[in-house]
């Protein structure tokens, strides 16, 4: 394994430690009953006076939620390209290693997805059309962060026109900026939500990251 990646691999497992460690303060530290209906949160001192800080928007709340899509419909473009290259190449093992890795990285992040939502560890500081939903770790955030960061990365070495790949770089990172902001201002998550989803999301991304970049080497 070559020093870099070798760095990358071991920086982004150490980020997924990070997060389970995290995980397990938000549901020991300052733990109390300070949520909607007497539900209990981590850290609960300071995400109840950050909560009255931002307050709840709703409106903010939709826009970003509907633009919980985009990272969707990027998922759905590397499908796409990898069909394309099965089509041609008739083979599921002739595929480029980078979009196979890519495709395991994206079951992964709807497998954790799947997890938090089945296994709530706190709920939302609202009720979100009448009921409690699960808050841990924030979800659009979840899917925000991990796959925008592969839009970049796959254009990087895809794209030959160095235009379009600043453009397409600038305009992710103030589109992720944007969502990460927007669920923390909009009132709809504990501040601690926002922060997991952060850890593992880098955590995972710097994992996949590495991996492909040895196999682009092979």
């Amino acid at each position: 394994m070559k020093s870099k990646e070798k760095k990358m691999l071991f920086f982004g497992l150490g980020l997924i430690l990070a997060f389970i460690a995290w995980t397990v303060m938000v549901m020991t530290v300052d733990y109390k009953a300070v949520g909607v209906k007497g539900t209990s949160v981590g850290f609960s001192s300071f995400n109840t006076w950050f909560h009255s800080i931002t307050g709840v928007h709703m409106t903010l709340y939709v826009i970003t939620d509907w633009l919980g899509l985009v990272p969707l419909f990027v998922c759905f473009t590397f499908a796409g390209v990898g069909l394309v290259q099965l089509i041609k190449r008739r083979s599921l093992f002739k595929l480029d290693l980078d979009i196979i890795f890519l495709g395991v990285y994206y079951i992964l992040v709807i497998f954790g997805y799947l997890i938090f939502e089945m296994i709530p560890l706190n709920y939302r500081p609202i009720l979100i059309n009448g009921f409690m939903e699960a808050s841990y770790p924030s979800s659009t955030t979840l899917l925000v962060l991990s796959v925008m960061p592969t839009l970049t990365f796959q254009c990087s070495f895809r794209l030959k026109n160095m235009v379009l790949k600043r453009v397409i770089n600038v305009i992710t990172v103030i589109f992720s900026v944007f969502m990460v902001l927007g669920r923390l201002i909009a009132g709809v998550h504990w501040f601690t939500d926002i922060a997991g989803s952060v850890l593992l999301c880098a955590g995972l991304f710097y994992c996949y990251k590495a991996v492909a970049l040895l196999a682009k080497k092979e």
